[in-house]
C-alpha cells in the first residue's frame, strides 16, 4: 500500500507539471498574439493604466496608498497571529489562558482601526470631491450612449455646434475568428472624441435606451450615463495622444462592442480640427426638400448602415441571433409602411432610430436595404416621405411579397382556363373555331378565376376554433396564397408560427400551438410544397392584453 501511495503521487505531480506547462505555454502564446493597445491596456498589465490627469494622479497613489496600508495590517495580524500560535504550541508546555473581557484591549482596537479607516477616508474625500468639480470648464461635451455607439455633442466652447456618432471599426472577420486580431482589436471607432490639452473638458452623460457608462481610465473618468437623467464628470489631459477605455455598464449583446477613444491634440492642432469639422459640416449639409436619386440615396445609406446597423444585421445583411436578416426578409421587400415604422419606433430587440437619425439618413438607409444584397425592388423613398411618417402619414406601396404572390396567382389560374377551354372546343368538333372559342373561353375563365382567387397575401394568418386543431374552411386562401408565392419562387421556404396565450396550462397550450401549426404544414404539403421548405416555429405567447382571437392563430411567413 505505501509503494502504491507514492506511485499515486508521483502521477499527481507529473499531471500537475503538465498542467502548468500548458498553461505557460498558452499564456505565453496569448502575449505573442497581440501587443499593448496604444493609450489601451498593456499585455499582463496588473497595476492602473499610467495617468495622464491630475485626478488619475491622485487615484494611482491613493491606490498605492491603500494597498501599502494594507499589506502592513495583513502582515502585522497575521504576523501576530502565526507567531503566537506557533511559539505557545502545546508541543512546548504552554497551556491557554483561561480569562474574560477586557477593556483595555477593546478600546485599543475600536480606536486603532478608527485611525486607520479616518486617515484612509481623508485624501480620498478630497480627491472624490476634485473629481465632482466641473465649474469653469473650457469644453463642455454632451455624451450620449446607443446600443451601442456613444454620440459626442459640443455644447459649449471650441467647437461648438460639432456632433457626430462614435462606432467600433473592428472588423467583423477579426471578432468572428477569420482573420488575426490586432493591437487596437475592439478599441478602434471611426469617429473618436477630439479635444484639447491642457484644457478642463466638461462631460455631460445621459443615454437614449438603457444604462451604459463612459470611462477612461487614463483619465480617472467613470461616469454612468442614465436614461432620462443628467450626469456630468471632468477631466484635463496633461498629454497629447490617444486614449482608450470602453462601456463599463452592461448593456445588451454588443456591449463588448462600445469603446471609448479619445484623441487629445494640441491647441494648434484643435484648431485646425475643429475648422476642418466645420467645413465637412457645412458641406455635407443634409437637404431635407431635396428630392434625391437611387443612386445618391442608395450610396449614403451605405454609409449609414455601415455606421448604424451592420453591428447588428451584419454588413451581408444576413442578420444574426435577435436581429433577424434583411436580405429576402419581408420586412425589406414587403410595405414600406412597415419599414419605415420599424425603423422609427423600433421592435423586439431594435431601438427606435427616430431621435438619431435625421430625414435624409432614414431615407437613405431604408432605400439602401431595399435595393441592396438580393433585394431589388426598386423602391425609392424621399425625406419628405419620413417627415410625414413622424407625423403619423405613412408611406404608401412596396409590397412586393403580396404582389409577386398574387402574379403567380394569375398566372396560374389563367393558365388552368385557358387549358380548360381549349380542351372544350376541340371536343365540340368546331375546328373552324377552336381558337376564338379557345381566346373566349381562356378569358372567362381567367375573369371567373380572378373573381374567387385568394385575396390573402404573405404573411398570411390562419385563425383556429376555440381548443381545436382542425384547419377551417377559411384556411384555403392563405394556402393558396403561399402555394402561389411558392411557384413563383421555387427556393422558396416557410415558417409556420403557432401562437398561444399565458393562461391555463402551458405545456397543454404549446402542444395545441404545435398541432395547428402541423395541421396547415400539412395543408402546405397537399398543396405541392416540398416538406424540406417548411419550417415548424416554437410557439410564441401572447401576452399583454392581446385580442384571445390573437392566440389562436397560425402565421405563414417566407423565412428570411
Amino acid at each position: 500500500m505505501e509503494i502504491l501511495g507514492k506511485e499515486a503521487m508521483k502521477t499527481i505531480k507529473r499531471a500537475l507539471t503538465g498542467v502548468l506547462a500548458c498553461s505557460g505555454l498558452l499564456f505565453a502564446g496569448a502575449a505573442l498574439a497581440v501587443g499593448d493597445s496604444p493609450g489601451g491596456p498593456s499585455v499582463n498589465e496588473i497595476n492602473l493604466q499610467p495617468p495622464v490627469t491630475r485626478i488619475a494622479e491622485e487615484l494611482y497613489s491613493l491606490h498605492t496608498l491603500m494597498l501599502i496600508l494594507c499589506t502592513l495590517i495583513f502582515v502585522g495580524v497575521f504576523g501576530v497571529m502565526f507567531y503566537s500560535i506557533f511559539a505557545h504550541r502545546k508541543s512546548k508546555g504552554h497551556k491557554a489562558a483561561n480569562f474574560h473581557e477586557s477593556t483595555t484591549v477593546e478600546i485599543i482596537w475600536t480606536i486603532v482601526p478608527f485611525i486607520i479607516v479616518v486617515l484612509m477616508a481623508l485624501p480620498a474625500t478630497r480627491t472624490v470631491v476634485a473629481m465632482k468639480d466641473t465649474s469653469n470648464a473650457d469644453l463642455t461635451v454632451k455624451v450620449t450612449g446607443y446600443q451601442w455607439k456613444w454620440g459626442y455633442d459640443y455644447v459649449k466652447g471650441p467647437g461648438e455646434g460639432i456632433s457626430f456618432l462614435s462606432t467600433l471599426t473592428t472588423p467583423r472577420s477579426e471578432v468572428n475568428g477569420q482573420q488575426p486580431i490586432t493591437d487596437t482589436y475592439l478599441q478602434e471607432v471611426d469617429n473618436p472624441l477630439v479635444v484639447p490639452v491642457n484644457k478642463k473638458i466638461r462631460i455631460i452623460t445621459t443615454a437614449n435606451d438603457v444604462v451604459h457608462s463612459w470611462y477612461v481610465p487614463a483619465f480617472g473618468v467613470k461616469q454612468d450615463a442614465i436614461p432620462g437623467f443628467v450626469r456630468d464628470t471632468w477631466f484635463k489631459a496633461e498629454k497629447v495622444g490617444t486614449y482608450r477605455g470602453f462601456c463599463t455598464e452592461l448593456c445588451g449583446k454588443e456591449h463588448a462592442y462600445m469603446p471609448v477613444v479619445v484623441n487629445v491634440l494640441s491647441d494648434d492642432d484643435y484648431a485646425k480640427w475643429v475648422d476642418d469639422e466645420k467645413k465637412k459640416m457645412a458641406a455635407g449639409q443634409d437637404d431635407p426638400n431635396k428630392t434625391y436619386t437611387l443612386a445618391e440615396l442608395t450610396e449614403r445609406g451605405g454609409k449609414v448602415y455601415a455606421s448604424n446597423c451592420a453591428v447588428c444585421h451584419q454588413p451581408t445583411g444576413k442578420g444574426g441571433g435577435a436581429f433577424p436578416a434583411l436580405d429576402g426578409s419581408k420586412v425589406a421587400n414587403g410595405p414600406l409602411a412597415d419599414h419605415v415604422s420599424i425603423v422609427l419606433k423600433g421592435k423586439n430587440a431594435m431601438p427606435s432610430w427616430a431621435p438619431t437619425l435625421n430625414d435624409v439618413e432614414i431615407a437613405s438607409v431604408i432605400t439602401f436595404e431595399r435595393n441592396s444584397w438580393g433585394n431589388h425592388t426598386g423602391d425609392i423613398l424621399q425625406p419628405k416621405q419620413v417627415a410625414d411618417a413622424r407625423n403619423g402619414r405613412l408611406p404608401s406601396g412596396g409590397d412586393h411579397l403580396a404582389g409577386a404572390a398574387a402574379a403567380a396567382a394569375s398566372d396560374a389560374t389563367a393558365a388552368s382556363g385557358a387549358e380548360g377551354a381549349s380542351g372544350a372546343a376541340a371536343a365540340s368538333g368546331e375546328t373552324g373555331a377552336s381558337a376564338p372559342a379557345a381566346a373566349s373561353g381562356s378569358t372567362g375563365a381567367s375573369n371567373n378565376a380572378a373573381a374567387s382567387a385568394p385575396q390573402a397575401s404573405l404573411p398570411a394568418t390562419i385563425y383556429f376554433e376555440t381548443n381545436k386543431s382542425t384547419l377551417p374552411a377559411d384556411a384555403k386562401a392563405a394556402v393558396d396564397a403561399a402555394a402561389a408565392y411558392a411557384k413563383a419562387h421555387p427556393d422558396a421556404k416557410f415558417t409556420l408560427s403557432g401562437y398561444t396565450d399565458a393562461t391555463g396550462s402551458a405545456d397543454k397550450n404549446a402542444q395545441l400551438a404545435k398541432a395547428r401549426a402541423e395541421a396547415v404544414r400539412d395543408a402546405l404539403k397537399a398543396a405541392g410544397i416540398a416538406e424540406d421548405h417548411i419550417i415548424l416555429k416554437k410557439p410564441e405567447t401572447i401576452t399583454g392584453g392581446a385580442d384571445a382571437k390573437e392566440a389562436r392563430r397560425v402565421e405563414i411567413s417566407p423565412a428570411a
